[in-house]
């Protein structure tokens, strides 16, 4: 409702309004009135009479009537003395076009804190700065300049006014569906995009939402919000700057961190946000999910009239986890009676010049297959809407009765259809028939199987939504009073991490299986708590200055006996003050040798844009030359842990190999959940490594543990 004012605004002011044609000031008012935009629009220039025949005000505080939104097209450094004006006037919100902020260096930031303080003050929203506009389509409110935008149900999020550009003439040339907002983000000084997906969830002209991203300044609450609007509507984004060109480009344009990490595409999946690749995908998977139920069931048929486009869309629908399922014999047995007999009947569905005659055999076709109850959707593939065109002109009213059955199929049966026509360049009738029904058609074979891919991925989204976490954590978690002194400390002595024996006592009062040592202060320590457990044991320094053991020359492994352990102990020291010669040296850990087994990591930190996420793998010096590691946002649920162990490349090791038996993925789900727990109990920890987790069928042992904590 706090956005209504600024998106629905009833009267707008332009704020540096011009008499000069090339400038914004001028254009903005132009568009307005060529648009008939229903408000009231009121050009503010202290140095104007009149522009375009509407009266010029000296300032926003001269207008007399109430105005809800201000266009700003002056220079950066004049912005906060006009949010001032506007929250004296009592503006909504405000479009502030000018760059020069934050992107632009320390000056810049500067001027942004300045710029963000006066909006607070005054209550004024603020869209941009460094925007192309914003676009409320159905009330022709169009502070954007881009002229015909196609009227439709897709709300546009985007940080690139030529990408903004590109989708909209992209819907003017290729589709029946067009846009209800279009909004340019820019920098997200103060309006971001989760509150902008929180309006348009509960928009009722708004069906889908559609966003270009170069940068999220508060990704976790975007993720939260995500979470909630997936359930109602679809999101669809591409997420730009995975290069390090590609991040430079888009942090000197917006001044926000870049870059699509394996941890943003697990996150994005997780709140069910259809992430694309390629900018050719962007605006045809979001057309498809706003015209077509998801798929409730992963499996669809094929119909096409040529075997090669049906196996190629075979081959990439698998990749994007589709099911392709044989047809009942009862659906082939009625095709059959359709078709001629050397026609394909399993799945695809090639009808071998079955249509060649009557193309509206496709529709009884698709009647057919969608009567199956193993069918969730159709792809049509191939020649149709240009049968007129490939074989003679009369089989188009063919085409059209086809259209019309079909698009009224796709209605009944609530079941998606998505058309592939090498004929869609033409613009035919048929296809257009189609488009009326909501039915999306491509040219390109690759696209409309992305976006077949799509509705698939969005249904098992929803099909499987309540084993997802809400990506919000519980900070007063009851588990957190328990271990609180051994943090506090450890802080209290300006440490900033945990020495060993306190981060694995912590994790050991969570339950954890962790492995019993004991601290040894001096050698004849050592050599005392190494005979009372009676087994090979392993030696660790002890020291807050040396996080990295093992490069210190501070760890000794299957030690029996007075003399080895004596002298292990002396080495470990003697390496330790090598290594750092003021080091706080506390001792040396004494440990019964583990059990050989599957060597894992488990490790947390705090991501940039998402907050803390944690890590699982192969662990020991696997971690660093294999890099086989998955990662999630946290909190996670106990079926984001068990994923996690399928996802890794060397699972098939985890489930035993070559007669080997496997490991306990169920004691590794359940350390990886009392990770998330640890994480939620003690937000004072910025990062923790178990390193290694030694996995056996038996069970697992923590071997070594390090807790970093933040700052005071």
């Amino acid at each position: 409702m706090e956005l209504n004012r600024v998106l629905k605004a009833r009267s707008v002011a332009i704020i540096g309004a011009s008499r000069d044609e090339k400038k914004r000031g001028f254009q903005a008012i132009r568009t307005l009135l060529e648009d008939k935009y229903e408000g009231s629009i009121f050009p503010v220039n202290p140095k104007e009479e009149r522009i375009l025949g509407l009266p010029c005000y000296k300032s926003v505080l001269d207008i007399e009537e109430q105005v809800d939104l201000a266009l700003i097209t002056t220079p950066a450094r004049t912005i906060p003395g006009i949010l001032d004006q506007c929250g004296a006037k009592g503006v909504a919100g405000v479009v502030v076009i000018a760059g020069g902020f934050r992107e632009m260096g320390d000056s810049g930031r500067r001027l942004e804190i300045e710029m963000i303080e006066a909006a607070r003050r005054n209550k004024v929203r603020i869209i941009g700065p460094n925007t192309s506009g914003m676009i409320n389509v159905n009330s022709s409110l169009n502070l954007a300049g881009i002229h015909n935008v196609p009227p439709g149900n897709i709300a546009l999020l985007a940080q690139s006014g030529n990408m903004a550009l590109s989708l909209i003439t992209e819907a003017q040339l290729k589709s029946r569906k067009g846009f209800s907002y279009y909004v340019g983000v820019g920098n997200e000084s103060d309006l971001k995009f989760h509150e902008y997906l929180e309006y348009f969830s509960n928009d009722p002209e708004t069906n889908a939402i559609l966003m270009y991203v170069e940068g999220l300044r508060m990704g976790r609450e975007f993720l939260q919000e995500a979470y909630k609007t997936t359930l109602e509507k679809p999101i669809i984004l591409l997420k730009s700057g995975r290069s390090y060109k590609g991040r430079q480009s888009a942090g000197s344009h917006t001044g926000a961190l870049a870059g699509i990490s394996e941890v943003a595409r697990t996150a994005f999946k997780r709140a069910g946000i259809i992430t694309v690749e390629n900018s050719d995908e962007l605006f045809p998977v979001a057309e498809t999910l706003a015209s077509m139920p998801p798929l409730k069931k992963n499996q669809i048929a094929i119909l096409a009239d040529g075997g090669g486009h049906a196996t190629i869309a075979s081959d990439l629908l698998t990749d994007y986890g589709v099911e392709i399922p044989t047809l009942s014999k009862k659906t082939q047995a009625k095709l059959a009676k359709l078709l001629p007999d050397n026609a394909s009947l399993r799945n695809p569905v090639d009808v071998a010049g079955g249509t060649d005659a009557d193309p509206a055999i496709f529709a009884e076709c698709a009647r057919i297959i969608m009567q199956d109850e193993q069918v969730g959707g159709l792809l049509l593939v191939g020649l149709f809407g240009g049968y007129g065109i490939r074989f003679a002109e009369k089989l188009t009213f063919n085409e059209e009765d086809a259209a019309h059955q079909m698009g009224k199929l796709a209605s009944k049966t609530g079941k998606p259809i998505v058309v592939h026509s090498l004929y869609n360049f033409a613009r035919t009738h048929p296809l257009d028939l189609l488009r009326y029904y909501g039915i999306p058609v491509y040219d390109s074979l690759d696209i409309a199987c992305k976006c077949m891919g799509a509705l698939a991925e969005y249904g098992r989204y929803l099909h499987t939504y309540h084993q997802k976490s809400n990506f919000k954590f519980n900070w007063g978690h009851k588990a957190r009073r328990s271990c609180q002194k051994i943090i506090k400390d450890a802080l209290a002595e300006g440490r900033t991490a945990l020495l060993e024996h306190e981060a694995k006592e912590l994790l050991r009062r969570h339950g954890a299986p962790v492995v019993e040592e004991k601290l040894a202060r001096t050698a004849e320590e050592a050599v005392t708590i190494a005979k009372a457990m009676g087994c090979e044991v392993a030696m660790k320094v002890v020291s807050p200055d040396i996080l990295h053991k093992s490069d210190a020359g501070g760890v000794l492994l299957k030690l029996r006996g007075d003399k080895q352990v004596r002298s292990a102990y002396q080495t470990i020291m003697e390496n330790a003050c090598a290594f750092k010669a003021d080091a706080d040296i506390q001792g040396c850990l004494v440990a019964p040798m583990i059990e050989e087994g599957v060597e894992t990591i488990i490790g947390t930190k705090i991501d940039d844009q998402f907050g803390p996420v944690v890590m699982f793998g192969l662990g020991g010096i696997m971690v660093e030359i294999l890099h086989d590691v998955v990662f999630r946002v946290l909190p996670i649920t106990p079926t984001s842990a068990k994923m996690m162990i399928e996802e890794i490349k060397a699972a098939p090791l985890l489930s035993g190999i070559r007669g080997k038996e496997g490991v306990d993925k169920k004691a590794l789900q359940k350390l990886l959940m009392t990770v998330s727990e640890i994480i939620e109990a003690y937000p004072e920890i910025k990062e923790m490594d178990l390193n290694p987790v030694i996995a056996r069928p038996d069970g697992i042992s923590v071997a070594d543990a390090r807790i970093i904590l933040h700052e005071v």
